[in-house]
């Protein structure tokens, strides 16, 4: 059987999120990196294609995104699914609206939705306007993000800023009455020439009800949230496997090895994780301005890793105060500061694997993606889940004498602070 659902993500941790909730839901899933090479396993419902597209130009997303179109369109997958953080961020010219649009004309439809909120995890959308936790999006630490920086909390202008076609909104006050009445407020809105729906969820409650109406949508556009709605719909039209299939969606192979965190993440929740892990287990910093100065902090790294993580898990981070990395990014430029830290970590993190780590935890979108491809990871297999929006994962490899790797890959906003020292539970 192809997949049922086909899912295009902007980063690698937003695809593992995206797909993790899936799991949850009771479909088997699998995220592959980039557009998959060959086959996809047989006893998958649905596929997660993870991009670095979040903030490469507005062209190159939209291109990447139509390629991975075609790739779930040929395997045979019955709905799309366009998945972006849960804080929207994109700047005013995309990626966020014009990758949608170029979705939406390549799957011949006129209207999708658009829905970031992930109420597990504080994200809510209530009259249109985004919050984190009791926080409007433009007050929040997204306010300072060095790449996208949030500072409007109205998705309806935000989006419309982006995107041809109208822009409206459907509020919780319509949501609260389920299914039905969302569906005939999509139709309103159609019927009025609008093209996106910005949708309100305060719960997972609206979640569900929102997911049942998007049944018929060729596209759907949102956080991770709006997932645990969707697997209903094919359940209902019996394409998806019964209760007992469902429990074991999250099932991983046995996994071993060493333990490791490698963390580039600058977020707020990061940097709280990182306090939490150095007062309990051993801690190196990758300084950004030593990799600008030639020193050879690779190198560095690995040798003080390789007396320690035999005895107990070692964090290896380039996470910093917003303030510092401000004036790191003033000295060097940000676009090298970022691309010596994601390089310095990715190498660390193969040095790692081949001193023993079996178990590997990842912190930041960005970060997560040159890991992966570091590693020659094809593809994650989607198993249970840390904490909300994080699962642990194992890769996916061509030898099937290699040793099972587990990888973690947190999202920086995600994750409670002590999310580094209890995730090797889940896999004990």
């Amino acid at each position: 059987m192809s997949a049922l659902l086909g899912c295009i993500a902007d980063d690698f941790t937003g695809g593992t999120d995206l797909a993790g909730m899936l799991v949850k839901a009771g479909m088997r899933t699998v995220q592959m990196i980039g557009i998959p090479q060959g086959p996809l396993p047989d006893d998958v419902d649905a596929v997660v294609i993870a991009l670095k597209s979040r903030t490469s130009p507005v062209t190159e997303a939209i291109d990447e995104s139509l390629a991975a179109l075609r790739w779930l369109q040929a395997t045979g997958c019955r709905q799309f699914y366009f998945k972006y953080c849960s804080t929207f961020d994109s700047t005013p010219q995309g990626n966020i609206g014009p990758v949608a649009e170029a979705l939406m004309d390549a799957l011949g439809t006129d209207f999708t939705i658009a829905c970031p909120a992930f109420p597990a995890n504080g994200r809510s959308v209530y009259q249109g306007y985004l919050f984190v936790g009791d926080t409007l999006l433009s007050e929040s630490g997204m306010r300072n993000h060095p790449l996208t920086p949030m500072t409007d909390s109205s998705l309806v202008r935000v989006l419309q800023q982006q995107v041809q076609r109208g822009v409206g909104l459907v509020a919780e006050s319509v949501v609260m009455q389920g299914a039905p009445a969302i569906a005939r407020r999509f139709a309103e809105l159609r019927k009025d020439g609008k093209g996106f729906a910005i949708v309100d969820a305060i719960s997972d409650d609206d979640l569900m009800a929102i997911g049942a109406a998007c049944a018929d949508l060729p596209l759907v556009t949102g956080g991770s949230g709006i997932a645990l709605g969707l697997p209903q719909n094919f359940r209902r039209q019996g394409l998806l496997g019964d209760d007992a299939q469902a429990r074991s969606a999250a099932s991983l192979p046995p996994t071993g090895g060493l333990r490791a965190v490698v963390s580039g993440s600058c977020s707020i929740a990061t940097q709280a994780q990182v306090e939490v892990m150095r007062a309990r287990h051993p801690a190196f910093n990758v300084d950004p301005l030593r990799l600008a100065e030639g020193d050879d902090v690779v190198a560095a790294a690995l040798d003080w890793a390789k007396s320690r993580v035999t005895r107990e898990p070692v964090l290896l981070y380039a996470t910093a105060a917003p303030e510092l990395v401000k004036e790191i990014q003033a000295r060097i430029g940000v676009a090298r500061a970022g691309s010596l830290v994601e390089e310095a970590l990715a190498s660390i993190a193969l040095g790692l694997v081949e001193l023993g780590v079996g178990q590997l935890i990842v912190a930041g979108g960005e970060t997560s993606g040159a890991v992966v491809k570091a590693l020659g990871v094809d593809g994650l297999r989607i198993g249970p889940e840390i904490d909300p929006g994080v699962p642990w994962t194992a890769a996916i490899q061509n030898d099937p004498a290699a040793r099972t790797l587990a990888l973690a890959l947190k999202s920086g906003n995600f994750g409670s602070e002590d999310f580094f020292l209890k995730a090797w539970d889940q896999l004990a």
